[in-house]
């Protein structure tokens, strides 16, 4: 047994009886490094990952790759989910060496933590123009003890590289009247040049959901009308919900699709893609009424609640790909198999979902849609897949990655605020606040959050990320309920953020806090991809809280996120979709929504609709401009807290809000 045994990932645990002497990030490893004068081997993953687990059996198990290992290297293996920020700093390594990234991520370090060579996936042998993982080991071994001093050359390159990457100098910025909608205007025309007008989506295969990107394209049409953005945004909805990226039995969406069509995915389901999938469904049905965008949406909330979920606790992090060491076997039917599930009411079933008796994926299919966009389903054709996904229960699921990580789980407590409100669903805004309780007594031991919580005991400070999403979901929570406590958690998430990560003289937020092990270079997520990124994230939420409370500090960090990426940000606006959506907030495009009180039949006009460049107050009041000398009884629209005639009357005000749409 090596040294993770007793570490609170599961991933890490997945590797405690591997012959490579593996230990965890720590002082320990890293000093041992130095005093043996052995290069480290740092393998970053995850549990879910599918071609983590295939090198894990390939190498890592095998015990004479292992004795090399032992015998050479000192091995570390690391949990991305657990260390956002190790993942980060030497995926940029892995990019600069290579121009690509992935996982398992594969990075050779000097002792000092310094990387001079990186990968992803190594197979056993010579494959395709792949080097084989032994002689890898062979040549950066020789490397090490003959030509240490090109090494050493290539891990000051190599940092520089990664330094220069993650930063940026900071530029000034007006944040004027129109600069939103300019950047927005610039953001949507690169999108609609790189959009699939088959298949949907942006770019070639592998396609990502890049859910924020669709988001971009539906908030500028609500400024431009114009259709053929909207079609984009639409057509790339249907194509996913149509494909096999969904999970048309148990719903909730995997990770992506290897394929343009977006057919055939890579089953392992994240907890953040579901916060993010169910989110854009929602606001497509709020702008079209699509009801099979709410169909859509509605599961993929059910399917976490159902099955990321147990015991009152937080949500899980994800599932895997594989079950019985086959990726997809779980989700995957052949035609005998269906028919002797459902008998006589297999053949519509069978129809509806495009299954052949030669199938879609090594033999068997993998459900999808053949006529895109249909998602209606007759009475007993919901009766059948109901007694699939029965059926499916009996299988040998999956493995659960069962820790609770803080930035997830607020991606996820935003939606369901968010949608929960949009579609009248009290019982998820009620989920979203016990939720946060979860989190709030089991993951702030002492005033500062945690980023992961396991079966009972926390481990590692939280990360930028962490109270970046944090500070998202209050103000959602705020927004969706009324409740003044929200808000003032909000100032507090917000007041710690600025603390620990701001960097106060060039703008925007480090991803390691002050109080934190700071690794070789303090690196700034800046672009948005899979998830937003920390940097997008905290100037929306901070724009929004600023809105609501009007306060000069809040406002002034947002824009400093801004000036710092200014002149990026005016080049490729596309590259910051999320950042992009928070610049009108903190102009005078945008509006503040405000019903002292709660009255009802004002508030009921708010639901079934999106303001992405508005922030809602309504409920309990709290210290803030918004509310001096507002009256019970009506509804305010206002700009730069400046309100047009209170409104009365439910008809009127719903009119005025359509004429923000």
């Amino acid at each position: 047994m090596n040294h993770l045994a007793n570490q609170s990932s599961p991933y890490l645990v997945q590797h405690k009886d591997n012959p490579v002497d593996w230990w965890p990030w720590c002082t320990e490893a890293l000093d041992l490094a130095k005093s043996m004068d052995r290069p480290i081997f740092l393998s970053i993953g995850y549990a879910s990952c599918h071609w983590c687990h295939v090198m894990a059996h390939e190498s890592f198990e095998d015990p004479e790759t292992a004795a090399y290992l032992n015998d050479h290297f000192i091995s570390i293996k690391v949990d991305r989910e657990e260390r956002p920020d190790i993942d980060a700093l030497y995926m940029e390594a892995v990019q600069a060496i290579t121009g690509s990234g992935g996982w398992p991520m594969s990075v050779f370090l000097t002792p000092d933590a310094r990387p001079f060579y990186a990968g992803t996936y190594f197979p056993p042998r010579k494959t395709g123009g792949m080097s084989s993982f032994t002689s890898v080991l062979g040549a950066l071994n020789d490397a090490w003890k003959n030509r240490r001093d090109e090494v050493e050359q290539q891990a000051d390159q190599v940092r520089s590289a990664i330094a220069s990457r993650t930063s940026v100098g900071k530029r000034s910025f007006n944040i004027g009247t129109g600069r939103g909608q300019e950047f927005l205007e610039t953001a949507a025309t690169m999108l609609m040049q790189s959009f699939d007008g088959k298949w949907g989506g942006f770019g070639p295969p592998p396609k990502f959901p890049q859910t924020n990107l669709i988001e971009l394209l539906f908030n500028h049409y609500l400024i431009s009308h114009d259709s053929q953005e909207l079609m984009a945004a639409s057509l790339t909805l249907d194509a996913m919900c149509s494909g096999g990226i969904l999970d048309h039995i148990g719903g909730g969406f995997a990770r992506y699709s290897v394929d343009e069509k977006w057919m055939v995915p890579h089953f392992e389901k994240m907890l953040y893609d579901q916060a993010q999938m169910a989110r854009i469904f929602a606001i497509g049905w709020a702008l079209t009424k699509n009801p099979g965008w709410k169909q859509v949406a509605t599961e993929t909330v059910e399917y976490v609640l159902r099955d990321l979920h147990a015991n009152e606790s937080g949500l899980f992090s994800s599932q895997d790909a594989d079950s019985e060491g086959v990726e997809g076997k779980y989700y995957l039917f052949t035609v005998s198999e269906l028919r002797e599930i459902l008998g006589d009411a297999a053949d519509e079933f069978i129809e509806h979902y495009g299954v052949t008796s030669r199938g879609n994926f090594e033999g068997s299919n993998i459900l999808s849609l053949p006529k895109r966009g249909d998602l209606t389903r007759t009475t007993e054709l919901e009766a059948a897949r109901q007694r699939v996904l029965d059926a499916r229960y009996k299988r040998i699921p999956p493995a659960l990655d069962d820790k609770v990580i803080l930035e997830w789980n607020a991606m996820f407590i935003s939606t369901l605020a968010q949608i929960g409100f949009m579609m009248d669903r009290a019982d998820w805004i009620a989920k979203s606040e016990s939720l946060v309780q979860f989190l709030e007594n089991n993951m702030r031991p002492g005033g500062r959050w945690m980023r992961i919580w396991h079966q009972g005991s926390t481990s590692q400070p939280a990360f930028a990320s962490d109270y970046a999403h944090t500070l998202d979901a209050y103000t959602r929570l705020y927004e969706a309920t009324g409740k003044a406590r929200y808000l003032a958690s909000a100032q507090t998430t917000a007041l710690q953020l600025l603390d620990l990560f701001e960097d106060r003289e060039n703008g925007g937020f480090f991803t390691v806090g002050e109080d934190q092990e700071m690794l070789i270079v303090r690196t700034k997520d800046l672009f948005d991809g899979a998830i937003p990124s920390t940097n997008s994230v905290a100037t929306r939420s901070l724009a929004r809280l600023a809105k609501l409370t009007d306060s000069r500090r809040f406002r002034e960090s947002a824009g400093g996120t801004v000036e710092l990426l200014a002149e990026v940000l005016a080049r490729h606006p596309s590259a910051f979709p999320v950042l992009v959506q928070a610049v009108p907030l903190l102009s005078a495009e945008s509006q503040e929504i405000v019903i002292p009180g709660n009255q009802s039949d004002l508030i009921d006009q708010l639901k079934g609709r999106w303001f992405p460049n508005a922030v809602i107050a309504f409920g309990e009041e709290y210290p803030s401009p918004l509310w001096s000398g507002r009256q019970r009884g009506f509804a305010y629209i206002c700009r730069s807290f400046s309100c047009l005639r209170p409104i009365s009357q439910p008809s009127e005000f719903s009119n005025a809000l359509d004429s923000l749409l």
